[in-house]
């Protein structure tokens, strides 16, 4: 029984309680084990890890994203073994892991051999020749035959249209008109098969969610075949459908918003994130956050995974315009975790991109424990599910009443601004304590910061 439907409805998994998502991008496993403890002491409740399975021996992160084969966890992140050690660790401290798996597409192998067969000769060989060793690393499968053949996949031809759905979900991802590209999957009985033993195989080790990549990518009939109702009992699932912004865009209409229609699944908020660009990269008015959802220019909160950035934002040169700056980033997130009640997504890498912060440091390897930050997720936990009432919205200010007047749970207040304001409070100063920002005297009327963020906690 397929979880799709005519109609739309809430993610099954959904509840009202926060989910805080570290996103570890391409961290070893041993590292992910390692920090278990800080992780859950810092108040992440998920940890996404970069693809699980047998993919290119090199150390570029984008190899991460050409499987060879589901069936062995054997990449320059770890295996099976250590993925196993560190679902162990996260478990340990009640972290629940959630992987991103790649489903449109195999590994662009053309510059060694022509046919589609999956894994290649030599990996076969190298199972037979050491069997014991990979039969201890299988998750599911027989070992000493192939995961797909050339029946498994679309006749070959690059993407030209990407606002045609067809194109984008049968043809192939290439990086120029000599390149090959990366096979794409059809949607075969065998493929099917595999695709949903995987999922259960990582499931069985104890997988709490997945992060479906590139799920544009994946034809409606294809997730519907192997995202069933059994495969989705009991895990959190997620599409990544990059769109340049919500309802009104060829991109939204074309791909994510029926993703939304015919799924449970949640979803990137990037209809979202591309409002929060243009307000605080591009400057445009603050009021352009008002009545998001009305004018669909955001997805229902429960269904929401938002963030601030990407994986391929700082590492794809295609999506390098919209990364912010620091302090942007930062007002971002005051905004993502204060007066938004979606799956925060934290992105955190080893500096894949060899972006610097202020001070000279790698900008992301550190992030996802900074004070502010850290501080930003407790009030978000603190705020989660209250009411939200907007108290002043002007071009560069806007402050957030979370709960009622009559009862009060939090304030945030953001000036994008490059002078100063003044904010006045609702109700009795004394009902809140300063939880970010400001200092630790409040008044009736406070002081905001030029491109700063205050949170109050009643």
């Amino acid at each position: 029984m397929s979880v799709f439907t005519n109609q739309s409805v809430t993610a099954q998994t959904a509840t009202s309680s926060a989910d805080v998502i570290l996103h570890a991008f391409d961290w070893p496993y041993q590292k992910v084990a390692s920090e278990a403890e800080r992780i859950a002491q810092l108040g992440y409740d998920s940890v996404l890890v970069s693809p699980a399975m047998t993919s290119p021996n090199h150390s570029e992160w984008w190899n991460r994203y050409q499987p060879q084969d589901y069936r062995v966890i054997d990449n320059p992140l770890g295996n099976t073994h250590d993925f196993i050690a560190m679902q162990r660790a996260l478990s340990e401290h009640g972290i629940s892991l959630y992987v991103d798996v790649v489903f449109n597409h195999m590994a662009n192998e053309s510059q060694v051999r022509s046919d589609l067969t999956y894994p290649n000769p030599q990996t076969m060989a190298d199972y037979q020749a050491n069997a014991e060793h990979f039969e201890s690393l299988k998750l599911f499968g027989d070992l000493s035959q192939p995961l797909f053949t050339d029946e498994d996949f679309e006749p070959a031809f690059p993407i030209t249209n990407w606002l045609d759905a067809n194109d984008v979900q049968k043809g192939r991802l290439s990086g120029s008109d000599t390149d090959p590209g990366l096979p794409t999957l059809a949607p075969t009985e065998n493929v099917v098969t595999n695709q949903q033993a995987y999922l259960q195989a990582l499931k069985n080790l104890g997988v709490a969610g997945f992060r479906i990549d590139a799920a544009k990518h994946l034809s409606p009939e294809h997730i519907a075949l192997v995202w069933t109702e059994e495969v989705c009992q009991g895990v959190k699932i997620f599409g990544e459908i990059i769109t340049d912004g919500g309802e009104g865009k060829a991109e939204y209409e074309v791909f994510l918003k029926p993703f939304i229609e015919s799924t449970t699944f949640d979803a990137y908020d990037f209809p979202l994130f591309h409002r929060l660009l243009n307000v605080f990269k591009h400057d445009h008015n603050m009021t352009l956050l008002l009545d998001l959802y009305q004018q669909g220019q955001c997805l229902d909160d429960k269904r929401a995974i938002t963030f601030a950035v990407t994986h391929d934002i700082p590492n794809n040169d295609v999506f390098r315009n919209q990364m912010l700056s620091p302090q942007q980033e930062q007002l971002v997130y005051c905004y993502l975790l204060g007066c938004s009640d979606g799956a925060p997504l934290i992105y955190t890498d080893l500096n894949t991109s060899n972006d610097l912060d202020a001070l000279g440091y790698p900008r992301w390897e550190q992030s996802w424990h900074d004070t502010s930050l850290i501080k930003m997720i407790q009030f978000h936990k603190q705020v989660h599910s209250s009411p939200v009432q907007v108290l002043e919205s002007t071009n560069d200010v806007l402050v957030i009443l979370r709960g009622t007047e009559e009862k009060p749970v939090g304030i945030v207040a953001i000036n994008k601004g490059s002078e100063e304001c003044h904010i006045n409070l609702p109700t009795n100063q004394n009902q809140f304590n300063v939880w970010l920002g400001g200092d630790d005297l409040l008044r009736q009327t406070l002081t905001l910061p030029a491109q700063s963020g205050i949170m109050l906690l009643a």
